[in-house]
């Protein structure tokens, strides 16, 4: 399915409510201005996109091609569908949970439909989430021990320098200590507070070894199954304050759609 028409960049221009920084800088993980940008968006995408036949799921831009891994100051953005947005969220997706503690002032976008989305952040945590960074730490953890592939685990210059890819094992470690935190406290702090922020940045650095960092992410992965059954998170997220939120956010926001442009009316700019 394709990710990045001209269609979809209109649709996500046009509908999104809240778009913000989700990568390193916004984890206070940056060094030396050697970091893409990397944004999410979430929109609320035309009805004819939910309840006729043409489908909307994500919009996605990278200033390079596919094949060619970003750098300094390249933007790969995602901008969701609020519904495939909420089903992720809803579910404890770790990537999908950020927008919702993100600083205000990494917002490029936030409308006030997007501050009232922020503003019940607690409704979509559960102990899902949990099971969910426990997964995505113990993927990471067999990617790094090579026990199963797949990509950016093997970044040459990294290896070249350190032994090991130090970019994709701080990224590993800081799943964990923000999953820990999630269960504990019910929120993320960004950017990430001290001594961990220290820490990690000194992985990235490769002033900790690949053995260190496989340490800390057993020791995480053990508070973190742990947690799946200690925390106070709810068992469920709040499903059905979800769903009447959805209904009531479509149509207050179709209720005030324009009509469509016409061939002899100028086009919205499109993203990003």
């Amino acid at each position: 399915m394709q990710h990045s028409t001209p269609e979809f960049a209109r649709i996500a221009a046009e509908g999104t409510f809240l778009r913000c920084q989700v990568g390193s800088v916004v984890h206070g993980l940056d060094i030396d201005d050697q970091n893409d940008r990397d944004e999410m968006g979430i929109c609320i995408e035309p009805p004819e996109y939910v309840i006729g036949l043409r489908h909307f799921e994500q919009y996605i831009h990278r200033t390079q091609p596919d094949d060619v891994r970003s750098g300094p100051g390249d933007l790969d953005l995602t901008v969701y569908s609020l519904r495939k947005w909420t089903r992720l969220a809803l579910a404890g997706n770790p990537t999908v949970l950020l927008p919702l503690f993100v600083p205000e002032d990494e917002c490029v976008v936030l409308t006030e439909t997007g501050r009232e989305l922020r503003t019940h952040a607690h409704r979509f945590l559960s102990r899902h989430a949990g099971e969910r960074f426990l997964g995505y730490l113990r993927a990471q953890r067999d990617r790094m021990e090579g026990l199963r592939g797949g990509k950016h685990t093997n970044r040459p210059e990294l290896v070249s320098m350190h032994g090991f890819d130090t970019k994709y094992a701080y990224h590993m470690v800081r799943l964990g200590i923000q999953g820990v935190e999630l269960m504990e406290t019910g929120k993320l702090t960004l950017p990430m507070p001290e001594p961990d922020r220290s820490w990690l940045l000194a992985l990235r650095r490769g002033e900790h070894t690949r053995d260190e960092a496989l340490a800390r992410t057993t020791e995480l992965e053990a508070r973190l199954t742990d947690l799946r059954t200690t925390s106070d998170l709810p068992a469920e997220p709040d499903t059905a304050w979800a769903d009447h939120w959805l209904v009531n956010t479509y149509r207050h926001a179709w209720s005030r759609r324009r009509p469509a442009a016409t061939a002899s009316q100028p086009q919205d700019k499109v993203l990003p």
